[in-house]
């Protein structure tokens, strides 16, 4: 079919014009229009700057700048991920916060004698072999009966060691035999201090049952560190055999504990505070829990309007070989919050008034990407196993649970116990004690890998504690205030009261300020994208169409020249196989398709008057140009033969 004279014309002038642009045949070419046609000047004074010095100084003065706005685009990438810290005071009625009360005592030692009996025999046999401990008319509160020299198990599972010159040659506590210790392991569980006698070295050693070889030797510096570990390890397991409910009933009731009380200035009573039962402090009371759906708060700061309690510590009942120390442990913690209190608990003395005054803060902390924190612990693969609120304890101690059970078959038993797992005894896990030392001290030593997991919580309240503590009662009034407390707690107590089992308790708040703590992102969106733009501006004179132009130029662009490049050397390389293959020579006059020859770079927009002009003209085949003009038809000749009559009469008169 016949082609329109409009695509002749555009063909002709693809065919003759030089291509530039994006659909320039080389990368130079391209480089060379974009830094012509761009509109970050210095680009283009590289170019069109005449002579070397010049396009050189405006080189350097270019890749300056490019080098300046990359320094600082990554500082203002690395501000955008920090954040501020804002304080906040207000004054306002605050809530009061959950305080959980414990007995330093776990237990009553009168009503754990049943359980506890045979290692306290043994205990004493030990002290009266190495120190010459002989209880006799002593002042220890309960009496045991004639110890047994027979055989123990406790010194069997876990032998007690002294040792000499600190060599591996030990004495055995129950045998009084010297042996030479084996094992791999030797490990000092805690720094010795040389007093001058070698003999001082007391330790214990732990192998494991299914490999008498593999040893582990715990030394302590003195001789009561060392006695009490040993009387730990082998409490812990009796006390894991005892149903909890049992051990409610051995523990401190509230009765026992509480003797007077007073909240806010009201008077308050057993119903304020909910049991709490802790494997290693028995019976704990937490004021104010929150459990029935009521938290109190405070109006007003100051010691009268805090929680006021005088506790009944009972220190003749005590165990003496578990504590060596009388009076309560309390710690003050939101209602959500498990009560660590044996990690962070303060203790309050016996024949003392202790007064903690309190600062409420609350703190807020940005998550990812500001700081490495987690909002509700959903996102850290560590069972919560207290049924609380998460935080960094809670996910430590369940994670060391967790080792536990899966290194040793069985729970530890200072913590919440997994489904279906069993606290460690000796019957069912004779080796737990030995896995429980060594996985314990890699839990220290950071190789479980539970402190790479676990995370600090964005969120959390703190109460700043301030102690004081004061004799109480003084001497003038002792003896009337004890008699009062006699009289009114009589039911409860059967014998007059000593001001060494009493502890008088304040807690309240400072002042009513809470201050809030939150850290707010220090750039925004807007101010990040606004101080790009300032900056592509001062050193570039360049915006974002400019960067898109950037973008289009030196990626989409340059990527598919190059990929033309490849593809057409493949197509040359395939078509010169296959005439190798036939055996046909290769053909002439077949150039290749570079540029405005490439089918794919076709211009459907019609040419101008301008481009036309730019046509250069052709070698071979010169055009028709316009024929000179003939001067022999510009000769004048008579157009009429005859004159026509009017003419004539109008030249005769």
């Amino acid at each position: 079919g016949a082609t329109a004279p409009g695509e002749r014309i555009t063909a002709r002038i693809k065919r003759t014009l030089p291509v530039k642009g994006p659909q320039a045949p080389t990368l130079s070419e391209l480089m060379r229009w974009y830094c012509l046609n761009t509109n970050t000047h210095g680009c283009r004074r590289i170019v069109v700057s005449r002579g070397r010095l010049r396009r050189f100084i405006w080189i350097l003065l270019t890749l300056s700048a490019v080098a300046l706005i990359l320094w600082q685009c990554a500082e203002l990438l690395r501000n955008y991920y920090s954040a501020s810290v804002s304080v906040t005071v207000q004054f306002q009625k605050l809530p009061f916060p959950a305080v959980t009360i414990c007995n330093i005592n776990p237990y009553k030692y009168s009503s754990m004698k049943d359980y506890l009996s045979e290692l306290d025999k043994e205990t004493k046999k030990a002290l009266e072999t190495f120190y010459g401990f002989s209880e006799g008319k002593s002042k220890v509160r309960r009496s045991v009966d004639a110890w047994n020299s027979t055989g123990s198990d406790f010194f069997k599972q876990i032998p007690l060691l002294k040792f000499e010159d600190f060599s591996k040659t030990a004495t055995d506590f129950h045998s009084g035999q010297k042996r030479k210790i084996e094992g791999s392991v030797f490990h000092k569980d805690s720094s010795i201090v040389n007093s001058g006698d070698s003999n001082d070295i007391i330790g214990f050693q732990l192998c494991d049952a299914n490999n008498s070889s593999e040893c582990a030797l715990y030394t302590f510096s003195s001789g009561v560190n060392a006695i009490q570990e040993w009387y730990k390890l082998h409490y812990m397991n009796i006390m894991a055999q005892i149903p909890l409910e049992t051990k409610e009933k051995l523990s401190y009731s509230a009765d026992d504990l509480l003797l007077t009380c007073f909240f806010d200035g009201l008077s308050c009573d057993k119903r304020h505070f909910t049991r709490f039962h802790h494997p290693l402090h028995g019976n704990c009371y937490t004021f104010n829990s929150g459990e029935n759906g009521t938290i109190l708060s405070t109006s007003t700061g100051g010691s009268e309007y805090g929680l006021q309690v005088v506790l009944y510590i009972d220190e003749a009942d005590y165990n003496p070989f578990l504590v060596t120390s009388t009076g309560a442990k309390i710690i003050v913690h939101d209602q959500n919050e498990y009560p660590f209190i044996e990690d962070i608990g303060t203790e309050i003395e016996t024949a003392a008034a202790t007064s903690i005054g309190m600062h409420f803060t609350r703190s807020r902390k940005l998550s990812k990407p500001y700081s490495d924190c987690t909002e509700t612990g959903a996102d850290i693969p560590v069972e919560n196993l207290y049924n609380k609120s998460y935080s960094l304890q809670i996910c430590l101690h369940s994670c060391f649970q967790k080792a536990m059970v899966d290194s040793c078959g069985c729970a530890q038993y200072a913590q919440p116990l997994p489904a279906g797992a069993e606290y460690c005894n000796y019957k069912k896990n004779p080796n737990w004690m030995y896995c429980y030392y060594r996985l314990h001290e890699r839990f220290v030593k950071e190789q479980l890998g539970c402190q790479q997991i676990c995370k600090d919580a964005c969120s959390f309240k703190e109460w700043a504690l301030t102690t004081s503590i004061a004799q109480w009662p003084s001497t003038v009034s002792e003896d009337w205030m004890l008699r009062v407390l006699s009289w009114d707690k009589g039911q409860k107590i059967n014998k007059k009261l000593n001001k060494t089992d009493l502890a008088n308790l304040m807690v309240f708040y400072k002042d009513l300020n809470e201050r809030f703590i939150s850290e707010n992102p220090a750039n925004t969106l807007v101010i990040l994208l606004s101080n790009f733009g300032g900056q592509l501006g001062l050193w570039m004179s360049c915006s974002v169409v400019c960067v898109i132009e950037i973008v289009e130029v030196f990626f989409i662009d340059s990527l598919s020249i190059v990929m033309r490049r490849q593809w057409q050397k493949a197509k040359r390389w395939w078509n010169d196989r296959k005439r190798d293959q036939s055996g046909k020579p290769p053909q002439a006059g077949d150039p290749e398709r570079q540029g405005h020859d490439n089918p794919a770079c076709i211009d459907e927009d019609l040419p101008t008057f301008n481009t036309a002009l730019r046509l250069p003209l052709p070698q071979d085949n010169p055009l028709p140009r316009t024929p000179p003009p003939n001067y022999s038809t510009l000769r004048l000749e008579t157009a009429f033969t005859e004159q026509l009559p009017d003419t004539l009469e109008v030249g005769q008169h």
